[in-house]
């Protein structure tokens, strides 16, 4: 195990995903428990080389958890994420709140009511649902959406929109 294998593994890793720090660090000490159960060492002895190897990636630039913050956010976004949730995965990232909030933050005021709109038509929620159906389905419809994250004063503005082109005002 040297620095040189690390740097090779971390640089791997970063050529295919985009990562927070702490991701890099769960990467590598993966890779060094793995590669220390086969040889039979501590893998608590590599402990300061993975951290030197994820100090040159942010040198470097190769890891910048404020960026890899504000594409997570854009991303689950436009899938139709609410705000709880998108903290909840950033959090579970290791990226820390300060960050997740202004990646938050530097979105319009109105992208939690287009991430809940984009959520229910995903899911076939309100007024993407048949329409025989509606009626019948609205409070679980209503509990999808807070499950998902969203306020119920949001949740019930999308479900209960009229039609399909209906926008949900703030």
């Amino acid at each position: 195990m040297t620095p040189a294998y690390l740097e090779r593994a971390a640089l791997y890793y970063l050529e295919r995903y985009g990562a927070s720090a702490e991701m890099l660090r769960r990467v590598l000490k993966r890779r060094v428990e793995t590669r220390c159960r086969l040889r039979g060492e501590a893998p608590e002895d590599f402990s300061e080389m993975v951290e030197a190897v994820i100090a040159r990636a942010l040198g470097a630039g190769l890891v910048d958890d404020a960026a890899f913050a504000a594409a997570k956010v854009r991303s689950l976004r436009r899938r139709g994420g609410s705000a709880r949730a998108i903290g909840a995965k950033l959090a579970a990232k290791g990226v820390d709140r300060d960050t997740v909030g202004a990646a938050l933050a530097e979105g319009d005021a109105g992208d939690e009511d287009e991430a809940a709109r984009a959520y229910a038509k995903r899911r076939r929620l309100g007024p993407f649902r048949q329409p025989g159906a509606r009626a019948a389905a609205r409070e679980r419809d209503l509990a999808a959406m807070a499950r998902a994250g969203f306020s119920l004063t949001l949740a019930r503005r999308v479900v209960d929109a009229e039609t399909e082109d209906d926008r949900p005002d703030g």
